[in-house]
Order: structure tokens, then C-alpha cells, then sequence
């Protein structure tokens, strides 16, 4: 299918139907056909050929077309976007957003509107999951409309590309050369070696979404990273008894970098609060079953024994592995001992004109990352030398409750500064039942029911430069403040100055508390 050169054709509709018909239906007669919007009356070699269309390299190959460059990008998917609107970060916020709720019904379980039977009732998960589903295909379509009609990038989709070499790719049968690769593929779920995960009941973040056709009555998730948070929570909000097998604690610095010890309490002990059974230092043995439906997990327990759970429903959060291979065999590129693509501050592999971006190059599997470095590529490809270090980031999860933290933690702060200065709520000293603070921005409703449920907050200062160093929220609406609050802190942004920042929200903790405390020549704690 051609669809280069007619304006707004495929409509938004007519590209929904499109992608419906391919992935959902599969009754679509362009199931394994490419769909082709290429340019082939320019004659110009690519400057780019990206390899996935994910969101490292869609905005990689928009910024090179916006730099003056051709670039073509491929994926084996019918549409642009990648993993996130189809089956990761946009579920994962439906099911972040259903938690929410769901968890507040619960806390006000017959108070106010909320009938009394909201404390032990269940709700469907694939209800929320069919929702999320509705929507999807207007996502995937606008991608592609965006990118072909406004975004001017040419791209062929719905087909597989094969490296040959450095500057030669082959897809659908052409050969297309290139001035550089750029290697776009992402990651998936890193499945544990253990027997019993191909029976029905076992799932990941997207065979969730692709697969799961009955009502689980009991979970258990194996592994401990931020999706063991994000899923067990939206489980266990929507009723289901859940279960966390992890080796090493939630939020563990081994796997996070700058949470703060008072955070990660707040979350973890608000998790066992709702219900969630945390069980740390294991190692999972089997996911047991009759070889069709799962009946639960047997696992060896920190102490040396060993014990079983039940449940029909088993979860994977283990974390990701890159889709490098592939590209290790026809190009020679390097790679770490967990199949990371090892790339400089460019984004250029081992392997001149051969870059790297997105999740193939390894932690943070996020977002900005990935948009960020298909544009680090681009420049560096068009001749811009630009360098980004990714290692330093604001960084958030979802629980129950939006987490967000950045720089320093307390404890690294104490060990880099003489003088260190901490504002908090709740304060030390008070029993945090008596104590309705934060209650920030949209937790009011917690903060009078259920006061020592409202919320964390902590922010570090060095207090001989009285410049803010680290800071650490737990609550809601405060993720996107911290995206902008992270540029201020790294240009060096002091208490005295964000006390003058004039809070929206009246209790708006940073700007207020900050006001407190400028007036003092000496900064002590709050």
C-alpha cells in the first residue's frame, strides 16, 4: 500500500480502520503487506535509516527531517509509536488512573456518596483494560498522520528491516542505502528461568493486554521493579488479592538511583496498609500448574526454605532486556553482559555511523530518554557534535499515588555536604494520624479521612549555599512541576528564590515552606 504524496489520506479514521484490521482483526487484506510512504522520486541517499519506529526514533527521524536530512524509518508494526501507546506507558497510566480512584473509594468506603460496600468489592480489570483498548487505535493512527503529513518523514511500515551492513538495509525485498543506521528497536520483558511460564495464567505488561480473556481472583507478581509497584497496585485496587515475590526490596537503590529512605517507607508501608503482601529476598523455583492454568509460585524464602502461593494469575515484572541481538550479529556492535547497546554521549555505537537510542542502550527505560536520544542522534548525524548525559534525571512511579523524586537523597546529600538542611511533611515527632499534611493538590479528600495517608514530602538543601539539592513528593499533580523544577535546581535555584515563586494551590508545599524558612540567615530544618 502506497500512501505517499496524498495529503491527510489516510484519514485519522481510515488509518484507525487500517491498523484495527491488522493487528486486532487480522482480517485486513494488507496483513503482511508493507505500507509505503516513500519518496521515490528523490534520489537523495538517507542520511538515517532508523530501525523502529517507537518514540526514539520517531522523534530522531523528525528532528534529522527538521535539520535538513532524509531519513526513513521502519518498523514491523502498521503504525509509529512503538510499545507505549500500544501495550506499555499508556495502559500503564489507564491502570495508574483507575488505581487512584479505585484506592479512594476504598479509603472513603461508606462516607459521603461512597456506599459502605466499596471496601470489599471488586471490579472487572478487563473492563479498564477494554477501555484503554477503545481508544488505542485513534493513537496508533494519529502517529502515523502526524508523521507523514505534518512531520513530512517518510517511512515504510508493517514489514521487517534486515541490516546487511553499516550502510545497506533491506526491507521488503529492496535494498535502501544509508549514510548511518540508527538502531531504534527497544526492549521487552526479561522472562526469569524458571519452569512453568508458558502455561495460561502467566502475563507481562503486554500479553496483559494482548491476552488476558478471564477476571484473575488472585495475583501474584514475581519480580520487584517500578511495574511490580504500577500493576500490583492497580491489582489490588481493583480488588484482587496480590501478592509481591521480589529478591531485593521495592525501590531498591540497587535499581533506583536517589530514593530517598523516607519515600520509599511511605510507599512501601502504604502498599502493605491496602493489602499487598510483600515478600522479600526470594527466589522464584516454579510457576506451578497442570501445564494449562497456572495454580500458583513456589520459591525458595530468604531464610534457605521453601514456600508456595497460590494464585491464577501470575505476574512478570522482572524487568526488560534490549532487542540487540540482531544487530550484534550483522553489525559487531558492543554490547554490556545484559544486552545493552554501548554507546557514547552521541548515541553512536562501537561501530562508526552506527547509533544507538531509546531503550536498546539501557536504563532509564523512559520516556524522555528515548525521545531525547533520537534527537541527540539526529544532530550528531546532520553534523551538530552534541553530547547529553542521561545518568541525572527526575524520576517518578505510580502507586496508588503519583511518586516523584530528583537529585540528592537525604542520606547522599549528608554524605557530600557539611551542612544540610530538610523541610518535611509530615514532620518528625507528630503520630501521623493526627497530622492532615501534606494535603496537597488533590489528596483533600485522603487528608480528612484518612489523615496519615495524605501524602510525603521532603525537600534538601545545602545550606551554606542555600541552593536546593534534592527533592522527593509523594502525592498528586506533581509530576509535571518537578520536570521544570529539575532545570531550576541544576541551574542552582536557592530556598530564598523558590520562596518567591507565588503557589497556585494554597497549600502548595515548596513555595510556602521555602517562605518560611528564606528569612533566616542561618537555614534550619522545617
Amino acid at each position: 500500500m502506497d500512501v505517499y504524496g496524498t495529503p491527510l489520506k489516510p484519514s485519522l479514521h481510515e488509518w484507525t480502520d487500517l491498523i484495527e484490521g491488522i493487528v486486532e482483526t487480522g482480517d485486513s487484506p494488507l496483513v503482511g503487506e508493507p505500507i509505503y510512504n516513500l519518496n521515490r522520486e528523490d534520489t537523495r541517499e538517507f542520511d538515517a535509516i532508523i530501525i523502529g519506529g517507537g518514540a526514539a526514533g520517531r522523534f530522531c527521524g523528525a528532528f534529522l527531517k527538521a535539520r535538513g536530512g532524509r531519513a526513513l524509518i521502519v518498523d514491523k508494526w502498521p503504525f509509529l509509536g512503538g510499545s507505549c501507546p500500544h501495550e506499555a506507558c499508556v495502559p500503564h497510566h489507564v491502570f495508574s488512573d483507575a488505581a487512584r480512584e479505585l484506592d479512594l473509594s476504598r479509603l472513603m468506603a461508606g462516607k459521603l456518596w461512597y456506599d459502605k460496600e466499596w471496601k470489599d468489592r471488586k471490579v472487572s480489570i478487563l473492563e479498564v483494560r477494554d477501555l484503554f483498548l477503545s481508544g488505542r487505535g485513534l493513537a496508533h493512527a494519529l502517529m502515523n498522520l502526524q508523521t507523514k503529513d505534518q512531520l513530512n518523514v517518510e517511512y515504510i511500515l508493517n514489514t521487517p528491516a534486515k541490516v546487511i551492513d553499516k550502510n545497506t538495509v533491506e526491507i521488503a525485498g529492496e535494498t535502501f542505502k544509508t549514510r548511518s543506521i540508527v538502531l531504534a528497536t527497544g526492549a521487552r520483558t526479561q522472562l526469569p528461568d524458571i519452569p512453568g511460564l508458558e502455561q495460561k495464567g502467566v502475563y507481562d505488561f503486554a500479553t496483559l493486554i494482548s491476552d488476558l480473556d478471564y477476571e484473575p481472583s488472585k495475583c501474584v507478581i514475581i519480580g520487584g521493579s517500578k511495574i511490580a509497584i504500577e500493576y500490583g497496585s492497580f491489582f489490588n485496587a481493583a480488588g484482587i488479592p496480590t501478592t509481591i515475590l521480589t529478591r531485593s526490596g521495592l525501590m531498591s537503590p540497587n535499581s533506583l538511583h536517589h530514593v530517598d529512605d523516607d519515600l520509599r517507607d511511605f510507599v512501601v508501608d502504604g502498599m502493605k496498609v491496602r493489602g499487598i503482601e510483600i515478600i522479600q529476598g526470594i527466589e522464584p523455583l516454579e510457576v506451578t500448574g497442570d501445564g494449562k492454568q497456572v495454580s500458583g509460585v513456589r520459591y525458595r524464602t530468604a531464610d534457605g526454605g521453601e514456600a508456595f502461593v497460590e494464585a491464577d494469575f501470575v505476574f512478570i515484572a522482572t524487568g526488560e532486556k534490549p532487542l540487540s541481538a540482531p544487530f550484534v550479529d550483522a553489525l559487531g556492535v558492543e554490547v554490556d553482559g545484559r544486552g545493552n547497546i554501548q554507546v557514547d554521549w552521541t548515541c553512536e555505537t562501537s561501530v562508526k555511523g552506527v547509533y544507538a537510542v531509546g531503550d536498546l542502550i539501557g536504563p532509564p527505560l523512559e520516556m524522555f530518554k528515548a525521545r531525547k536520544t533520537g534527537t541527540v542522534a539526529a544532530r550528531n548525524i546532520m553534523g551538530e557534535h552534541f553530547e547529553w548525559d542521561y545518568t541525572d534525571f527526575a524520576d517518578f512511579l505510580h502507586s496508588t499515588y503519583e511518586v516523584v523524586w530528583m537529585g540528592l537523597s537525604e542520606k547522599e546529600a549528608r554524605a557530600k555536604y557539611e551542612n544540610v538542611v530538610i523541610i518535611k511533611m509530615p514532620v518528625d515527632g507528630i503520630p501521623p494520624e493526627d497530622f492532615a499534611l501534606p494535603a496537597g493538590d488533590g489528596s483533600m479528600f485522603i487528608a480528612m479521612a484518612r489523615p496519615e495517608l495524605s501524602g510525603f514530602f521532603k525537600i534538601v538543601f545545602d545550606g551554606d549555599s542555600r541552593k536546593l539539592v534534592g527533592a522527593h513528593y509523594v502525592g498528586f499533580g506533581v509530576k509535571n512541576a518537578f520536570q521544570y523544577l529539575e532545570v531550576l535546581m541544576k541551574q542552582g535555584i536557592t530556598i530564598d528564590e523558590l520562596g518567591q515563586v507565588n503557589e497556585l494551590f494554597l497549600n502548595d508545599l515548596i513555595p510556602q515552606l521555602c517562605r518560611l524558612r528564606a528569612g533566616n540567615a542561618v537555614l534550619r530544618d522545617l
